[in-house]
């Protein structure tokens, strides 16, 4: 692929799959990832931060390419621009949000930590019921209430799907709820 080719020919290039693509898609990689940085630096404010937009940027873009959901070949600044803005404020959202549920979560168990819960082991108990459950059922369950992550997002990081991450965090509460009553009652 040659390095002066029009934004267009680049996605016309990728689209097809041809035996170009793979040099189009490492031209692609060279013509605005410096870019993209600059952006996530200004934007993000940590170069570690602009590196991992550079990849989900380049990531969508390339998504994007290959589903045919690039309307205007020629406009590819502009798409990669839009994809920068958008990437970055999901990340500043994420961010934002994580940061809320960390305090709210702080202040919640600090609450519900009063004397009378220590005393009675509650919290010793729920972490020893948690630790017997299977690992997959543990992250799931942390994912969900801790993270307060979306059953999608979940599935998308256990490479499962929403349904069966709804069925895994079901069983594992049945589980979980199960233990914590037979130490109640012993």
């Amino acid at each position: 692929m040659d390095a002066d080719c029009s934004d267009a020919e680049l996605v016309r290039s990728i689209a097809r799959a041809d035996a170009d693509a793979p040099s189009a898609e490492g031209l692609l990689y060279r013509r605005f990832a410096a870019r993209i940085e600059l952006y996530g630096r200004r934007h993000l404010g940590s170069s570690v931060a602009a590196q991992d937009l550079v990849q989900q940027v380049l990531l969508r873009v390339l998504e994007a390419i290959r589903g045919g959901r690039l309307e205007n070949p020629a406009a590819l600044a502009s798409f990669v621009l839009g994809t920068c803005r958008n990437v970055s404020w999901d990340t500043r959202r994420s961010e934002l949000r994580q940061r809320r549920l960390e305090r709210e979560g702080a202040e919640a168990f600090e609450d519900a930590l009063d004397q009378r819960w220590l005393e009675q082991g509650q919290v010793v108990r729920l972490f020893g019921c948690m630790n017997g459950l299977p690992e997959r059922e543990a992250s799931v369950l942390r994912m969900s209430f801790w993270e307060d992550r979306p059953a999608e997002e979940i599935a998308q990081h256990i490479g499962s799907s929403a349904g069966n991450v709804r069925v895994l965090r079901h069983r594992a509460l049945i589980k979980l709820a199960s233990c914590m009553h037979a130490e109640e009652d012993s």
